[in-house]
């Protein structure tokens, strides 16, 4: 079968037509501004066991509320250390942003259903419906909303694919925040576009690892050819920030705050999936640093914690980047340059260095504390995937449901579809939802890169993954993990 062409044949009559907009659910469902949840779900405060907590890598004891501030606002580490509240209210400044764009999307696939010929029902929460093409937004604007109610005038951040950078240069601009953002090198190679976004905002953008930090320079003498990582990135941002007067770190995926944020998706998902009398047998996400996961995940998540569901949650990573399915469950530095707290994950290593082929952002070396100990408790699963597999998926989705997918969506489209494929095999009737998390507008050089058969599957040796498992700290904690 030639790249590109799909031996699955969508065939879909004027009577087949009629049958499925006459359907008690519509194809697409909206809530109300009255519907947009007014707090923000704590998953944490639903665990049965909480993950273990950060730790200063000077003295290895619990991290505090005022270590953490000297690096992040005030708001967000009372966020980050709340492990009692369910439930945190969302100000009203943010709720107000969030009318441009939210409540977002859910949307049933009957297209692509019928083109898997599957009895399965796949529905979709389309998080892509602003400017900066994805959820990272719901975070973006309620940090930017804290550091301009302590008071900041300047604030940095890392970026992989340039979501976030995009998210947050939107968010600064509306408070009226300089922002300095660090985006992975072969990122800001591939994505030129997204470069330019940014700064159309206002952000700085600086190509990392970059000579313009003592640990950019320290990662350019160490791995001259590299092509970066969220690790670098994230060092060279905490490094401006903590010498810079005046000025914090606004950090986009992995840490507990930002995994809060994003329980808007979860939340609005569940509403809407609650007004149809719609309930989720699989929820399906993928996963880089874990908060747009735990965000769509959170109010299901918890509802199974208390054993009232018994969904199946799939974390969907990629294989060149497998730091769940082929990672290690230790204390690591959140950073290449080993300047953060220490938390335990699943990762990689903080010296990994992924391979700069891999098209999609989902490029980070560890996954969020909250995900690791549900994955670890045994409350999910995951999968690695290749990224021609993924690329796949997301054609044959963009030419059915008419919206191109960022890659790092199309990595849970392709598990969506594997799953939808077993019920066709089965026969079973389940019902799936997958978070769409952005568009892959600003990704055509990825997409070039494939359609061109110029694309290749990097899947790390052994050898790759004992180079970094070599990097993580000799600490007593670490010997009973």
């Amino acid at each position: 079968m030639a790249r590109g062409k799909t031996d699955l044949k969508l065939k879909i009559g004027k009577k087949e037509k009629e049958k499925m907009n006459n359907k008690k659910i519509p194809t697409k469902i909206y809530l109300s501004e009255e519907e947009m949840p007014k707090a923000w779900m704590n998953i944490r405060a639903a665990m049965k066991e909480k993950h273990d907590p950060f730790l200063n890598p000077a003295t290895l004891k619990p991290c505090t509320a005022e270590e953490l501030s000297r690096v992040f606002c005030r708001d967000v580490v009372e966020q980050e250390l709340d492990q009692e509240n369910l439930f945190i209210p969302i100000p009203q400044e943010i709720r107000e942003f969030y009318k441009m764009y939210r409540p977002s999307p859910l949307t049933r696939a009957y297209f692509l259903e019928k083109l898997l010929d599957t009895p399965a029902e796949i529905y979709y929460k389309f998080e892509g419906n602003n400017t900066s093409g994805s959820h990272k937004l719901n975070s973006a604007v309620a940090q930017a909303y804290y550091a301009k109610k302590e008071g900041l005038t300047s604030v940095t951040t890392e970026t992989g694919a340039g979501q976030w950078g995009t998210a947050l240069s939107m968010a600064c601009a509306f408070f009226g925040l300089d922002l300095t953002v660090y985006m992975v090198k072969v990122s800001s190679m591939q994505k030129p576009h997204r470069r330019e976004v940014m700064r159309t905002y206002g952000a700085k953008v600086v190509a990392s690892p970059s000579d313009t930090t003592e640990v950019g320079r320290k990662i350019l003498a160490e791995f001259p050819e590299t092509g970066g990582s969220l690790g670098c990135a994230i060092s060279e941002a905490v490094e401006k920030a903590v010498n810079t007067p005046n000025c914090r770190y606004l950090l986009g995926s992995v840490l507990d705050h930002v995994v809060l944020h994003q329980s808007v998706i979860g939340l609005e998902s569940k509403i809407a999936m609650d007004k149809y009398n719609i309930a989720p047998d699989i929820v399906i996400g993928c996963a880089g640093g874990g908060s747009n996961l735990g965000g769509l995940i959170a109010p299901f998540m918890v509802d199974k914690i208390n054993g009232e569901n018994d969904i199946d949650f799939i974390a969907v990573e990629p294989a060149s980047c497998p730091s769940m399915t082929r990672g290690k469950y230790v204390y690591d530095f959140c950073d290449t340059g080993k300047t953060t707290p220490l938390a335990r994950m699943y990762t990689l290593g903080s010296g990994f260095m992924p391979s700069p082929n891999h098209a999609g952002g989902l490029r980070y070396h560890g996954m969020s504390p909250i995900v690791s100990k549900l994955y670890h408790d045994g409350y999910m699963r995951a999968v690695s995937v290749e990224q021609t597999e993924v690329f796949k998926a997301a054609e044959m989705f963009a030419k059915v449901e008419g919206t191109l997918p960022a890659p790092e969506s199309a990595h849970a489209i392709k598990v969506a579809i594997d799953e939808a494929l077993k019920c066709k095999k089965t026969g079973e009737k389940k019902v799936i939802l997958f978070g769409l998390t952005g568009t892959g507008y600003f990704d055509m050089t990825a997409y070039g890169a494939y359609n061109d058969g110029a694309m290749s599957d990097y899947i790390p040796t052994e050898a790759d993954l004992e180079r970094g498992f070599a990097s993580f700290p000799d600490i007593p904690q670490n010997k009973n993990c």
